[in-house]
């Protein structure tokens, strides 16, 4: 009997992959808990391959072509599913951001990516690597705005997120991109688009002091959690980590100003910079 097609790489690979492997798990005749434990990982972990939350790596796709007697499937495919437009270290997070239903993210040194304009964007990269080609700024701005498009939806994913004010404060391209960054979260959060609160200064030491902080939850996977430094990120399913990281966000959600409030604090400081820019 012929064995699975190879898939097309253009039509979103991750998760064909992850249906093609809940089909030989089930023709196999095993649980995700049975096949788990046959590659000494957890049932959840084959779930979350399945729902293609989860990237599928080379050791793991050998071991499975040998479990399911798949024929190779699996290796040739992985290598084509790990395909990203964006850098090593945040494409899983990237690609599971894009399935995901709820966000909560906490961010303490730049506006987050959902949430940045064009120009802010092309700031933060040229900021990145400033000896990077125009070429590949416009290519990074343009991954940006791929991933803001989820966005367009009217409801899905809920987007919530805590901002630091230093976040706010550290003028990324000037008085002019500042003023129309916050204006647009603005904007989001007025259209019932996004939740948005700002953690101010005056609220001192708080939860998550040491980083970054990307929650992620779906329909039909366990919750994920995304933590990243200087050009270095890591997605995390452990429920203890996740749990944990979850109450560090409640905390974080309690020590910001309510919401509204802090819609009045970001418009207020668009205007600030709209003045500086025209004294």
């Amino acid at each position: 009997m012929a064995g699975p097609k190879d898939l097309d790489p253009s039509s979103s690979p991750r998760a064909l992959l992850g249906a093609e492997l809940r089909h030989a798990r089930e023709k196999a005749g095993l649980s995700q808990d049975e096949l788990g434990r046959r590659l000494f990982v957890s049932g959840t972990f084959i779930g979350q391959l399945e729902a293609g939350t989860r990237r599928m790596q080379p050791d793991c796709a050998r071991m499975l072509d040998e479990v399911l007697g798949t024929e190779g499937f699996f290796q040739r495919n992985c290598v084509a599913a790990a395909k990203s437009k964006y850098p090593e270290h945040f494409a899983e997070a990237a690609e599971a951001e894009a399935q995901a239903t709820v966000i909560r993210e906490y961010a303490p040194l730049l506006i987050p990516g959902l949430l940045q304009t064009p120009a802010y964007a092309r700031a933060v990269n040229q900021a990145y690597d400033p000896t990077a080609p125009q070429e590949t700024i416009d290519e990074w701005v343009d991954g940006r705005l791929e991933r803001i498009r989820l966005l367009d939806h009217p409801t899905k994913p809920l987007l919530w997120t805590v901002l630091d004010e230093a976040a706010l404060r550290r003028q990324t391209g000037g008085p002019a991109v500042m003023a129309e960054a916050l204006r647009h979260i603005a904007d989001l959060t007025r259209r019932n688009r996004v939740l948005v609160q700002v953690l101010p200064f005056d609220a001192g030491a708080h939860s998550a002091m040491q980083g970054a902080l990307k929650l992620m939850e779906f329909e039909d996977a366990p919750p994920l959690v995304y933590r990243e430094g200087v050009r270095i990120g890591r997605v995390e399913d452990d429920p203890a980590t996740v749990a944990q990281l979850r109450f560090t966000f409640d905390l974080l959600v309690a020590s910001a100003r309510p919401r509204q409030e802090s819609l009045a604090l970001l418009e207020t400081m668009a205007q600030d910079y709209l003045h500086e820019e025209h004294p």
